[in-house]
């Protein structure tokens, strides 16, 4: 018993399988939902004290902090074994902080050949909670807008001048992390490509700010974020920005949270994925 659990983790934690599937694994072997969930921060903390950077086959991965605007920030960080500098993207989480979901989406950015880290917003406030997404959603909104903001343009800068980086960068991001991608393409000049994923698109005034090209994923079931494509698109016309909007019908807002079976849209998610990773490694290069 024992070994087959740790063989899923691995599994799960190399990327082989989704978090939604190994959830599903993890109930069936240890008996209940309960026994699961009792027994996931378990295996999380052993894998995590098997070696200060642990290996995941093809992967390097490490919790890592960088500074910025409001002192030092947390981030989960994953590039290739092999080669000695990759194209850089930043990572950016849903509305309750840096879950393993995201942590997941990371992995997976990097088995695509990227150096890839996801911020987590809440570090000034301690960071994201451990197996408490609903008391992570209540800190995001103690969350000051401004400094928020810095905090992950700082992300920019650290990824550029990293040892592993070859000094482009790019940044995507889902919900509220595809809301602050577009912040990040505002305020930060030096961002080489921004792919927001159903997130709130920036005051029509920021528009012309943006130097980065911008791939936009948007839900066809997500009309409170969907009212703003019209006069987003029209600025970027106007401004002459170089830009893809691209629209999943029957999909729904999350449709890539594939943690989450209500929201994840299989079909979608892997073709916005395909473009995502195709607009990277064509602007990053």
């Amino acid at each position: 018993m024992k070994s087959n659990i740790t063989g899923l983790y691995e599994d799960y934690k190399n990327g082989r399988t989704s978090r939604r599937d190994f959830l599903k694994k993890l109930t069936m072997a240890a008996g209940s939902t309960a026994a699961a969930m009792a027994l996931l921060p378990v295996l999380e903390e052993n894998s995590l004290n098997l070696s200060e950077l642990p290996v995941e086959e093809d992967l390097i991965t490490q919790f890592i902090e960088y500074p910025a605007a409001t002192g030092d920030m947390r981030g989960f960080m994953a590039h290739p074994k092999k080669g000695k500098k990759f194209p850089a993207v930043i990572v950016i989480h849903e509305n309750r902080g840096l879950q393993p979901h995201i942590q997941d989406v990371t992995r997976r950015m990097a088995n695509e050949g990227f150096l890839a880290m996801a911020p987590d917003a809440l570090s000034p406030l301690g960071g994201t909670p451990e197996n408490d997404p609903a008391k992570a959603g209540t800190m995001m909104r103690e969350l000051k807008s401004e400094e928020t903001v810095k905090n992950f343009v700082a992300a920019v800068s650290y990824l550029k001048t990293h040892p592993k980086s070859k000094g482009k960068v790019g940044c995507t991001g889902f919900c509220w992390g595809g809301a602050m991608t577009n912040q990040v393409a505002v305020n930060s000049p030096d961002l080489d490509a921004a792919v927001p994923y159903y997130g709130r698109q920036p005051a029509t005034e920021d528009v012309a700010k943006i130097k980065a090209p911008v791939m936009a994923h948007y839900a066809g079931n997500d009309p409170g974020i969907n009212a703003g494509i019209e006069a987003f698109e029209a600025e970027l016309k106007k401004q002459n920005k170089e830009y893809q909007i691209f629209m999943y019908e029957g999909a729904g807002h999350a449709f890539n949270n594939d943690s989450n079976p209500e929201r994840y849209n299989e079909v979608a998610a892997k073709l916005a994925w395909e473009r995502t990773v195709g607009f990277f490694k064509e602007k990053l290069k």
